[in-house]
């Protein structure tokens, strides 16, 4: 008897893991994502790819309560996430947020949530973003947090404005951390849906990339979060918990990014080798680099609830690390492919604003050498 491979068609009758998984996520790469990758580069949202992602396994491999394994496995979500980068790194990036906001629930102490919200994220029925990048900056003393509540008995009267956040649409989840005024003064984590009395979406500016992304400004008047949906209070114990995975899993996209850019720098070879061999960061020298992150990040994975402050530290040179190399990269794809790589539709050009957001997006490198440096300086 020989075995039967599932197919894009047919849903898998137990979860696959390993290559099969690898495998199965290449497929849809190259069948669904790869015909809308300039297409979601110009602003189309793939809801679509994003549910066929999660119906293959590709959102619950960090969840040690959702993947079957009972073990936090962020090597593999982070493999699947560079394979998708690959191709198109806004929808990587979606990945990325869809992986945290259920990582929100699963690090939490919310039975409730694990068990009606926390499966569908999981599985990619609903979806969601992760809207912790104004907190990240306040904990960090960048900026001011940006929502402030009023308590009442049962939960929360939240207001305010978060400026972008990202993997959004109708009734899609993202976590929130506001500002509780009165007596009882703190921060809170909650989840929150869209969908909600009192908070409005809008879509107000135009990106230079990654417009693809689902993202949104989100206006929240009187919106009420309710007590059964807090995630973290008090909220720095919760937060010490998340953070390290919340980081580390962004590495993902920029190393799936970093591949992509050095496979467009070896297909020019056979024709442009002869020239492009007095260029800095040839495509071996990138490859070797790349290959010590990807060993240095798995490492990393497998402590990722280490207490002591250098492991943190590490994780940190580690997403710094994937920002410097994805601009090295992105740069080198652009020189490699020549005149080639600066049309409109070229995946050199794409890859070179997906290789700045990379780099900008929370924690950004100024933001990432601010927090190295007040550890240094402890």
């Amino acid at each position: 008897m020989t075995a039967v491979t599932p197919t894009l068609n047919e849903a898998p009758s137990a979860p696959l893991e390993g290559e099969l998984l690898f495998n199965h996520i290449r497929d849809i790469v190259r069948d669904k994502l790869a015909p809308l990758t300039v297409k979601i580069d110009q602003g189309h949202y793939p809801a679509d790819v994003l549910r066929a992602l999660g119906e293959a396994g590709a959102f619950r491999q960090h969840l040690a309560s959702q993947n079957g394994r009972d073990t936090h496995d962020l090597q593999t979500a982070l493999k699947v996430m560079d394979i998708v980068s690959q191709e198109c790194m806004s929808t990587g990036f979606m990945m990325w947020a869809q992986d945290v906001v259920s990582w929100y629930i699963e690090m939490s102490d919310n039975a409730f949530l694990k068990k009606h919200v926390l499966p569908l994220l999981a599985s990619g029925e609903a979806l969601g973003g992760t809207a912790l990048s104004n907190p990240m900056k306040y904990m960090a003393g960048i900026e001011e947090l940006l929502l402030s509540a009023e308590e009442i008995d049962d939960g929360f009267i939240v207001n305010g404005t978060l400026p972008w956040v990202s993997n959004l649409g109708p009734g899609h989840w993202f976590g929130s951390i506001f500002k509780v005024k009165g007596k009882n003064a703190r921060d809170v984590m909650a989840l929150v849906n869209t969908d909600w009395e009192g908070l409005t979406m809008k879509q107000l500016v135009k990106f230079t990339g990654m417009e693809g992304t689902g993202t949104y400004s989100l206006h929240l008047k009187d919106v009420f979060v309710p007590k059964i949906h807090v995630l973290g209070d008090p909220i720095l114990p919760y937060l010490k918990k998340m953070k390290a995975g919340f980081v580390l899993l962004q590495t993902g996209m920029a190393t799936g990014l970093i591949e992509g850019c050095i496979k467009l720098c070896e297909d020019v070879e056979p024709k442009l080798g002869h020239v492009n061999c007095y260029l800095d960061d040839r495509p071996d020298e990138l490859r070797e680099e790349l290959e010590d992150a990807r060993e240095a990040i798995a490492g990393l994975c497998d402590d990722v609830f280490n207490p002591e402050p250098e492991f943190m530290r590490s994780v940190l040179e580690a997403r710094l690390l994937g920002s410097e190399l994805s601009l090295r990269a992105a740069n080198s794809a652009m020189q490699h492919t020549g005149a080639n790589g600066y049309l409109i539709d070229a995946p050199a050009q794409r890859k070179l604003r997906e290789a700045y957001f990379v780099a900008i997006v929370t924690p950004a490198i100024k933001h990432l050498r601010k927090e190295l440096d007040a550890m240094a300086t402890a």
